[in-house]
């Protein structure tokens, strides 16, 4: 006889598979990253479609057989519709289910990422563009995740000689795991502009409405685009 388990989850992809079924990852409340198999799902009469799409906020039922859990029962519990009307916001949501998959690996609880996910989601479903630009809700959710799995980067004192970082000649260094000074990195790095820093401690505070007020020139986003998909790239392949 199999066990029926239950649990929120956020879907975050959908792959078909045969001629009717797919599979969803989904990363739950009690469970972590799943993949669940959802049989006949695309099928015009199958009940269990309207509760389970991509960013849908979902209690969802499961088994486990010998080889794959087996999707049971969906009900909706959000459909962040701001979310799914507008391509923008579409494009970061895509982003962070990509890097929540990619560095997510096994099946276990963390209620730390999950309020984080929760909370992103929230904010990215609530804010218009001129309220807040969709960019720093995905650098919002990309430094938070990354520091919960261990890697918050250094951002006020050097990680070598442990001087208090001084806003000249500073380098980003992901192999050191933040900001390296000049003296200690002698120019092997990426150097970095001190506001950069600024924004990225606005981000870690993990406070809306600072976040809110921030302005950001064209350029600096375009460095901390940079330093971000650095960082990222770097703790995806060690």
């Amino acid at each position: 006889m199999f066990v029926h388990y239950r649990t929120l989850g956020i879907i975050l992809k959908k792959e078909d598979q045969g001629e009717a079924d797919q599979i969803f990852t989904i990363f739950t409340k009690n469970f972590g990253k799943l993949k669940i198999l959802g049989k006949a799902i695309r099928k015009i009469k199958s009940k269990l479609r309207a509760g389970i799409q991509p960013f849908y906020l979902s209690e969802i039922e499961f088994i486990q057989g010998k080889t794959h859990k087996t999707l049971t029962d969906t009900i909706l519990i959000e459909k962040f519709q701001n979310i799914r009307k507008d391509l923008d916001k579409l494009e970061i949501a895509s982003k962070i289910a990509e890097v929540l998959d990619s560095l997510v690996k096994g099946e276990e609880a963390d209620e730390e990422i999950w309020k984080l996910v929760l909370e992103t989601f929230k904010e990215l479903d609530k804010h218009s563009s001129s309220s807040l630009p969709y960019f720093l809700i995905y650098h919002y959710f990309l430094w938070n995740f990354l520091s919960i799995l261990g890697y918050m980067p250094e951002l006020k004192n050097c990680p070598l000689c442990q001087k208090k970082l001084i806003p000249t000649n500073i380098y980003f260094s992901p192999e050191q795991g933040g900001v390296v000074c000049g003296d200690c990195l002698k120019k092997k790095g990426e150097k970095i502009n001190p506001e950069i820093i600024k924004i990225l401690r606005i981000l870690i505070k993990r406070d809306w409405s600072i976040l809110s007020k921030l302005k950001i020139k064209p350029e600096y986003e375009k460095d901390l685009e940079k330093v971000s998909e650095d960082y990222l790239s770097y703790f995806s392949n060690v």
